[in-house]
């Protein structure tokens, strides 16, 4: 089988989890994370399902599935114990074009969910492809211990120098030289910056900054 690794944009999108119990929770948390507008359809669920349609986080329809449940939604999650429910939602689905990952279940699902590392706005995803869920959260463990926690800050503050890079200099490999070089080094958010003076000090070379303003 083959994977293309991307990253959906779930704002505001329409998804539907069925299920509410141990299965469900951390794909709706997933989608909570991603900010998606999350309905959950199950009879019965967990305490902290529970507090999440209290305080509005989800819309939850406390009963079984039914056909026709998926309506209108970008993405679904089959998230019950019983495995045939989860395949009728995931029938459902693919008639409708809609994404659906049927938990635990690979051959019936169109993406899975990677155990992800964060540090801010970066974001480390890990997957098996179902074939291992247990190794993915092993690797995250180990990755999440190495990885600095201060990570997100040093990527913030490199997203802002490199806005800085790309207003003044054309496209091009010099451009893309210097980019990779930057994302090599310390960067803070001072205005003398080592690694801000050297991206001006590049672009004064080029006389794509006037000296008066290096």
């Amino acid at each position: 089988m083959s994977l293309f690794p991307i990253f959906l944009k779930l704002a505001a999108r329409p998804c539907v989890v069925i299920g509410a119990g141990t299965i469900a929770e951390s794909k709706i948390e997933s989608l909570l994370i991603a900010e998606a507008s999350v309905t959950v359809i199950a009879p019965a669920g967990l305490e902290r399902v529970q507090r999440w349609a209290e305080s509005g986080e989800i819309t939850w329809h406390r009963r079984e599935y039914t056909q026709g449940d998926l309506a209108g939604a970008f993405l679904a999650v089959a998230a019950t114990n019983t495995p045939a429910v989860n395949r009728a939602v995931y029938a459902e689905a693919n008639a409708a074009n809609i994404l659906c990952n049927a938990v635990d279940d690979p051959p019936f699902c169109d993406y899975y969910f990677p155990s992800v590392v964060r540090r801010g706005e970066l974001q480390i995803a890990i997957s098996t492809a179902g074939e291992s869920p247990a190794l993915a959260q092993s690797l995250r463990k180990e990755i999440n211990a190495a990885l600095p926690l201060d990570t997100g800050e040093w990527l913030m503050e490199l997203g802002r120098l490199r806005r800085e890079v790309t207003a003044v200099e054309p496209i091009g490999d010099q451009r893309k030289l210097l980019l990779h070089e930057l994302a090599q080094r310390e960067v803070c958010g001072f205005d003398q910056c080592p690694s801000r003076m050297r991206a001006r000090q590049h672009a004064r070379e080029h006389g794509w900054l006037p000296k008066e303003t290096a």
